[in-house]
């Protein structure tokens, strides 16, 4: 990757829609090579999809927790499949540390919120549970 493709990622991370003509006038160069630039990226699997970020009305009617899972051994496999089985889980990572798990969710109501940590816990394998619920976002990077 060089200085363009590093560019164009970071306009497209900063507003997924904008168009390839839009791009090209941006950089400086032709329409074609940033066509050509965006089919290597996505070919190579640096660029995995577009997507929409919501913005902060939509954000304000969903209430997020950070969820830390510890879970029996050799039950990671099973439990993060399970996981994924639920529609309110947005992510899941594995961790170094006390907890096995990382898991985010998104509710409409803290009553979902509960709901859906008594799932998690009902889970075979799952061992400790702690949620840590999200107040406000201060700045958000993700891509």
């Amino acid at each position: 990757m060089d200085e363009l493709d590093q560019k164009i990622l970071t306009a497209l991370a900063a507003d997924s829609s904008t168009s390839v003509s839009r791009l090209a006038r941006r950089f400086k160069v032709a329409r074609s090579t940033v066509q050509a630039r965006l089919e290597r990226l996505e070919t190579s699997g640096i660029i995995a999809g577009y997507t929409i970020k919501l913005g902060d009305v939509a954000l304000a009617r969903r209430i997020k927790a950070t969820v830390l899972i510890q879970v029996e051994p050799r039950t990671s496999a099973s439990v993060v499949t399970k996981l994924k089985a639920l529609p309110e889980v947005e992510m899941v990572a594995t961790s170094t540390g006390r907890v096995d798990l990382i898991a985010q969710i998104a509710c409409d109501t803290t009553e979902e919120i509960d709901q859906t940590l008594e799932q998690i816990n009902g889970i075979t394998g799952v061992q400790d549970v702690e949620s840590l619920i999200h107040l406000s976002i201060k700045f958000d990077r993700a891509i």
